[in-house]
């Protein structure tokens, strides 16, 4: 069977995990969910009657019963973080014992931890937006060739080898730049190898389990962290992760070729939200705003902070569903409209005078797009119990189309309220 690859369409936040969710507990038959890329940095929130579940590190496959959560090649694991999570969904009755860990997965060492908080501090007005967990620097090592995998837990000699490598450079760091004491290699090694037994069992060779999965018939999910716009490469460089968020990403991210993946799905909330620093060209920063976030409780799982709001912006859309190759959207969060008079959307920018249809070439014209808006009239009808398209209200219904319209691909499903179960479905490939 193909494997399926689940993407974020503007900066993150837009509902992935329930997406996920969504196609694991409605016939699609999901066998493996993989989580390809980044690492405890974002979060998804996934609501299962009564419960909700916050998840950071862990794949969101990992509340379905029967599906195998994989931590792929491409993650990098804060082991702390992955035995907390694990812990709280045990003691929440979760069944846990089936996630699968790669062994050529990096690992955030705690001095990680510490230059990412520093360096933040350090860049003042410059500063990305960063979480301060580990996550850049971890990647940074891995480019560098100076990183530590999973697999150097069961080797201590390797291990010590990598640990006293990169502190060579990290002290310097630390105690010449940054004012702050040198990292000793032995509290390194002791919180690395404090989690070794215990992970050894989740341990694999991640692309041959998944390449014969594919083989023998199963279905591959792929899921990412963070979404396009924060993508290294295609997104809004430098306020960025730092791994490669989009579609592309999940080939090398788990170890799946491209010739697998028959179907991108995009994950687009209603209207735009972004954590961070950077350019956001439909940001409101009015009461507009600030009703977005109260009635959509745009707040960080991960981290608690208020997201930034804005209208939906279908130059993004359409960029994502370009730069992915997006087969369909799964449009999230369309209830929290509900109330408004009118709904604006975003149909192009305005640059210096010059209208830009598609997303402008440089960081600077996109630093001074203005959006161009066109008004849609909005609904006062209650829709979170709606189950087909046909129930919505007739206005629900032109701001679904019009969106799809603009957007560059299908709208396969329409999320009206956190459950599961509240999902208006429109492809019956869901």
């Amino acid at each position: 069977m193909p494997a399926i690859v689940l993407v974020g369409a503007q900066w993150g936040d837009e509902g992935k995990g329930k997406a996920t969710d969504l196609l694991g507990n409605t016939g699609a038959e999901i066998d493996y969910v993989v989580k390809f890329n980044g690492g405890n940095n974002a979060g998804h929130t996934v609501v299962i009657g009564d419960e909700k579940y916050a998840l950071h590190l862990l794949p969101s496959g990992i509340l379905t019963p029967g599906v195998t959560p994989v931590i792929g090649n491409g993650v990098v694991v804060d082991l702390s973080v992955l035995f907390e999570e694990l812990d709280a969904l045990q003691a929440r009755g979760v069944d846990t014992s089936r996630l699968v860990v790669s062994a050529n997965a990096h690992l955030i060492p705690p001095y990680n931890r510490t230059l990412d908080k520093v360096a933040e501090r350090f860049l003042g007005s410059r500063k990305i937006g960063t979480t301060g967990r580990g996550i850049g620097p971890t990647y940074a090592d891995k480019m560098n060739r100076i990183g530590i995998r999973v697999q150097d837990l069961y080797d201590e000699k390797i291990l010590e080898q990598k640990v006293t490598g990169a502190l060579e450079q990290k002290n310097q760091l630390l105690v010449k730049v940054y004012n702050r004491r040198a990292v000793e290699i032995a509290e390194v090694m002791d919180e690395l190898l404090g989690y070794a037994d215990r992970l050894r069992p989740m341990v694999a060779d991640t692309p041959l389990l998944l390449g014969r999965a594919l083989d023998e018939g199963k279905t591959v999910l792929m899921e990412a962290g963070q979404a396009t716009l924060l993508d290294v490469d295609h997104g809004t460089y430098p306020f960025v992760t730092s791994s490669n968020a989009i579609s592309a990403g999940a080939c090398t991210g788990s170890g799946i070729p491209p010739t697998r993946i028959d179907r991108v799905m995009a994950v687009v909330k209603a209207y735009t939200t972004r954590v961070g620093e950077g350019p956001f060209p439909t940001e409101l920063l009015d009461a507009d705003g600030e009703w977005l976030r109260q009635q959509g409780f745009e707040f960080g799982t991960t981290t608690g902070r208020p997201r930034r709001c804005g209208w939906y912006d279908a130059v993004i859309a359409r960029y994502a569903a370009r730069v992915n190759g997006v087969t369909d959207f799964v449009l999230t969060k369309l209830d929290t409209l509900t109330g408004r008079e009118k709904i604006p959307v975003c149909v192009a920018y305005d640059v210096s005078g010059v209208r830009h249809d598609e997303m402008p070439m440089t960081q600077t014209d996109f630093h001074h797009a203005k959006p161009v808006y066109e008004e849609y009239d909005g609904w006062d009808d209650d829709i979170t119990g709606c189950r087909t398209f046909e129930d919505l209200p007739k206005n629900a219904q032109t701001y679904v189309k019009a969106v799809e319209a603009l957007s560059g691909a299908p709208i396969s499903a329409v999320g009206v309220g956190p459950e599961r179960s509240q999902m208006v479905i429109l492809d019956n490939r869901i």
